[in-house]
């Protein structure tokens, strides 16, 4: 265990004091990560689905206001218009005129709809909890994102700083087989291959400068912020379940992604109540109020107002078929969720698997490797003795080099994959949370936008004030 701790973190030099950390860069991509909080934004939306819901429950009043204007041949001397007058002051129109405006006020209400509303209701509620579960699910995709992204720049500075001093020690076995050769004890071959093994080196250091320059770049897209100090961590063991058993149970009683499914399966069951309800009766209730004055054509005032209520059933009987129609669809539809969430959870069960098999072959990774380093490094210090003496070759120092070149990388590789399998195993299981991690963070809660909105009555406004 105390090898294993020790090749875990790798000392690579002093660390700035603005050194973020693994937590850090979750942190910061909880907050600052674009497709984050463009889900969040979509869940506002969802909400406002039950406010939709609820308008079915409520009055809808409109008012209206309109005039007519109705022209009259002029037949006969009793309806002449000839003589000058307030309506015809020239006296010479052809046709009688007749003028009527009127306005009002309707309100309808809806009090029985066959429970449509109701259901309707329940089920832009379950969507919201469904939609809800889906954004944890998607945070903490980020989360195991920014963990991932910091895990691979301190691989790559890692591989960056063996391939430079690997490049290093080849110039110093250029030198030195010079040297012999100047003093007669080395061959022009020796020569060559340290030579060649440079050039070898330089363009393997390009290779890994650029891959760290792109591990960079996402790790900015991801967590929103360029890397300070990063270096690579240690697995995590806060929450990790005991087994895989233990970890399937609770990631299929935890995990968000079965939530989502689950709460979208009762959404999709009181869709097909809603669908159901159109073949119920309904009552609505309309109250009108109206006024109207104008100028008939007898040069009569006529000015009145009206008030009316109007109670109606409606029986539906047929409507062409298609009630039938999207109960059945509805009822498919169901169905579809139900077989769902039985794939999503053989799927999160298959990914608890993997990344447990995964952490586990990482940290065994990681303790051969550190041997690897170690027995690779002692063979390479006892060659380059007894090629002082004549004992090997300058090949034969070349080739454990390398042995111990690929000794450190695959290190460096075993230990970011023991990093981010840890934390895979949280995100299987459902625990990889700003709660649970204990991030430095504000936490995101969707309910504060939910109860504002939710018996919103009026209002063009957003809760943010757009």
């Amino acid at each position: 265990m105390a090898l294993l701790a020790a090749v875990l973190v790798p000392v690579l030099g002093p660390i700035p004091a603005s050194a973020d950390t693994i937590f850090d860069a979750m942190a910061k991509a909880y907050e600052n990560n674009p497709d984050l909080n463009a889900a969040r934004a979509g869940l506002r939306a969802t909400d406002e689905g039950v406010t939709i819901a609820k308008a079915g429950w409520r009055p809808q009043i409109s008012a209206f206001a309109q005039r007519t204007q109705t022209w009259y041949d002029n037949v006969g001397p009793q309806a002449s218009w000839d003589t000058p007058s307030v309506e015809n002051p020239s006296g010479a129109d052809d046709h009688l005129k007749a003028y009527s405006h009127q306005r009002g006020i309707t309100i309808t209400q809806q009090i029985f709809d066959g429970f449509q509303t109701l259901n309707n209701v329940r089920s832009a509620e379950s969507t919201v909890y469904s939609e809800r579960a889906t954004l944890r699910a998607q945070e903490i995709q980020i989360l195991l994102s920014a963990a991932e992204a910091y895990a691979n720049i301190a691989r790559d500075q890692q591989i960056l700083a063996y391939r430079k001093q690997n490049l290093a020690f080849l110039r110093e076995q250029v030198g030195a087989s010079k040297e012999r050769r100047n003093a007669g004890e080395g061959t022009v071959t020796d020569i060559s291959l340290a030579e060649a093994e440079v050039a070898r080196a330089i363009s393997l250091v390009a290779q890994a400068d650029a891959q760290l320059k792109q591990s960079k770049a996402v790790y900015v897209q991801i967590v929103g912020d360029a890397p300070e100090g990063i270096k690579q961590a240690k697995p995590t063991t806060r929450n990790l379940p005991k087994s895989i058993d233990n970890a399937v149970a609770t990631g299929w009683r935890e995990h968000p992604q079965i939530l989502a499914t689950m709460h979208a399966v009762d959404a999709a069951g009181y869709q097909v109540k809603s669908a159901e309800g159109a073949m119920l009766p309904g009552v609505v209730i309309q109250g009108q109020m109206q006024s109207t004055d104008g100028t008939r054509a007898e040069r009569s005032l006529s000015n009145f107002a009206s008030q009316s209520i109007t109670a109606r059933l409606n029986v539906p009987i047929y409507q062409g078929g298609a009630e039938y129609g999207q109960i059945r669809q509805a009822k498919e539809r169901l169905g579809q969720q139900r077989i769902m969430l039985d794939s999503v959870r053989l799927d999160i069960q298959k990914t608890i698997v993997f990344a447990m098999a995964q952490h586990e072959a990482a940290l065994a990774a990681v303790t051969a490797g550190g041997m690897q380093v170690k027995a690779a490094n002692d063979a390479l210090n006892q060659l380059t003795e007894e090629r002082e003496y004549g004992q090997s070759t300058a090949l034969d120092v070349l080739q454990v080099q390398a042995t111990v070149l690929n000794a450190k990388e695959n290190l460096a590789v075993a230990q970011r994959d023991a990093v981010v399998s840890s934390f895979s195993i949280l995100a299987s299981v459902g625990r990889l949370t700003v709660e649970n991690q204990g991030l430095k963070v504000a936490e995101y809660r969707p309910e504060v936008h939910y109860e504002k909105v939710k018996d919103a009555w009026f209002g063009l406004r957003t809760v943010d004030g757009r």
